[in-house]
């Protein structure tokens, strides 16, 4: 309990983002070991100036850290840390990822499998419908539904995951002491029960504008495909989009009418070849290359056909096999693998018709 306070401390320190903390985390070998530095051991880290020693030497974050703890026993709410084994794995490798997450919910954040629908807040009726149907079309492949429970697109993907019976996460742009808007309440604390919602911000965050493109980025870097369902051409849903492209995920985009203000965004995607056309969840499927007898009839990996594995090649078998489909930094996670030595490995057992990979460096059993 100690060393969350610590953790939550880090963020509260001013001028200190994400990287900041992960570079104080390193050069000092540690997070209680940030608070304990003199200030002289903080100027030598690249980066840190006296202004940001000052912060760092200062109580006031770690008094504002013990009332955010008082929140979380009183709550029920889960911290990720992004050194826990417990941190979302899709998120752990991307540079510019939260240090610390604050989530209340029940279903897991390293689904097999996830994909992020977002989209305009003012849909048309077609737009809301093809939202609809989209996640109907996906219920068949049991994906974690994600997006931003923001009115319009984001809302209607959630409202539809939960008719399904599909677990649904809501990554929030403010702290937990709320929801924002206020009208989605009811259906924010069904998805406690039956998904999630998820932030990065301390419990007194409110709602302001610049927290949404910061939120944003964890629904890109959560998923495996993010779906835009209409967009405008200027907007979050084409901010989520860039960052989804930046992390490798799969991004496909709902085309429209040339005349429609809310088509150009998807529109400017698949002429731009950002975004592939999508019409339905099996162009989503087929581009993911899912199947829905997946897990049900799987083959053997047929190993005994290749008596020279080596014990990494077999560690390696074993662990997609067991986990049926996984990503490449999930994997080298689980088993402590350097990413050069990673790398060679799945293309040796891909030559071997063992393993193949799926968008989004993500790998099954062939």
């Amino acid at each position: 309990m100690k060393d969350l306070l610590y953790k939550i401390a880090l963020t509260k320190i001013p001028l200190v983002g994400a990287v900041t903390a992960k570079n104080l985390v390193s050069y000092c070998g540690g997070v209680r070991e940030v608070f304990e530095a003199r200030e002289k051991e903080l100027l030598k880290i690249p980066g840190v100036g006296s202004q940001l020693a000052i912060n760092i030497l200062s109580k006031t974050a770690l008094e504002e850290a013990e009332k955010e703890l008082l929140f979380l026993e009183q709550n029920e709410i889960t911290p990720f840390f992004y050194l826990d084994k417990n941190f979302p794995q899709r998120l752990r490798q991307l540079y510019d990822a939260p240090i610390l997450l604050y989530y209340r919910g029940t279903a897991t954040l390293n689904p097999r499998r996830a994909v992020a629908i977002v989209g305009t807040r003012t849909p048309s009726q077609r737009g809301a419908g093809i939202c609809e149907d989209l996640v109907e079309g996906l219920a068949s492949f049991n994906p974690l539904i994600i997006s931003g429970l923001a009115y319009g697109i984001d809302v209607t993907a959630h409202k539809a995951s939960l008719r399904k019976g599909l677990e649904t996460v809501a990554v929030l742009g403010h702290g937990l002491s709320q929801i924002y808007p206020p009208q989605h309440r009811k259906v924010a604390l069904e998805m406690i029960q039956h998904g999630g919602l998820l932030t990065e911000f301390t419990h007194e965050t409110g709602p302001d504008r610049e927290h949404f493109p910061m939120r944003n980025r964890i629904v890109a870097g959560l998923c495996d495909a993010l779906i835009v369902v209409e967009s405008a051409a200027k907007g979050g849903s084409l901010i989520t989009v860039q960052q989804a492209n930046s992390y490798n995920r799969e991004v496909f985009a709902v085309p429209g009418r040339a005349t429609d203000k809310f088509s150009q965004g998807c529109n400017f995607l698949i002429k731009n070849n950002l975004g592939r056309l999508v019409e339905s969840a099996q162009d989503v499927a087929r581009a993911m290359r899912w199947k829905e007898t997946d897990g049900v009839e799987r083959k053997s990996f047929q190993a005994e056909l290749f008596p020279d594995l080596t014990d990494r090649e077999k560690q390696l078998l074993d662990l997609i096999q067991k986990e049926e489909e996984i990503g490449i930094d999930q994997i080298g996670y689980q088993l402590n693998i350097a990413n050069s030595e990673l790398a060679a490995t799945l293309l040796n057992l891909e030559f071997k018709g063992l393993v193949r990979s799926l968008p989004g460096k993500r790998y099954v059993l062939s």
